[in-house]
This record gives C-alpha cells, sequence and structure tokens, in this order.
C-alpha cells in the first residue's frame, strides 16, 4: 500500500527517489525527526525535519558546501513544499568522519 500523498512517508520516499536518481548513491539512510519537533512553528504548515546519510562517489573531491548543494539542488522541489529542516552528513566512499 502507497503511503498517503503528502505524508511523512510520502516525503521519505520522495527524498529517497530524488537523492537516488541525482547522486546514485552507495548508501542512503533517511530519517524523519519531525516528531520530536512538533509544535515547532516552521513545522506548523506541515513541513517536517529530516536527516539524511548519504555516501556517494558524486562527493568525492568536494568540500562540505559543495556536497551539501549537490544535495539541496536534488532536493530543491522539497525545500520549497515538505522540508522545514535538513540534516545532511555527506560522505564519499571510504570517508568517515
Amino acid at each position: 500500500m502507497a503511503p498517503t500523498p503528502g505524508s511523512a512517508a510520502a516525503t521519505v520516499e520522495r527524498i529517497r527517489a530524488l537523492v537516488q536518481d541525482a547522486l546514485r548513491p552507495e548508501r542512503l539512510e533517511v530519517h524523519d525527526d519531525s516528531a520530536a519537533h512538533a509544535g515547532h512553528a516552521g513545522a506548523a504548515g506541515g513541513k517536517g525535519h529530516f536527516r539524511l546519510h548519504i555516501v556517494s562517489e558524486r562527493f568525492a573531491g568536494l568540500a562540505p558546501l559543495a556536497r551539501h548543494r549537490l544535495v539541496h539542488e536534488a532536493l530543491a522541489e522539497l525545500l520549497e513544499t515538505r522540508i522545514h529542516a535538513l540534516a545532511l552528513r555527506t560522505d564519499a566512499p571510504g570517508e568517515r568522519r
């Protein structure tokens, strides 16, 4: 059964699809932390808080800011409509931070 459009589960699925398509990650973890921020002013409009760990070859040789820009570009549509806060851990293969 597919998640309800606009639900947190649907947003997580869309995040996964967009990141997968743009960055072809070796590893992708998406955590919905929205429940921990219930009542928060930014969350009141239905936007969520998400935490991602992405390991992608696309990040090799890039500074953290450039890596984050790639993720933000991939998720641009959701940053406008469904994401209030986004915490990122972006690694190239073989990196440990």
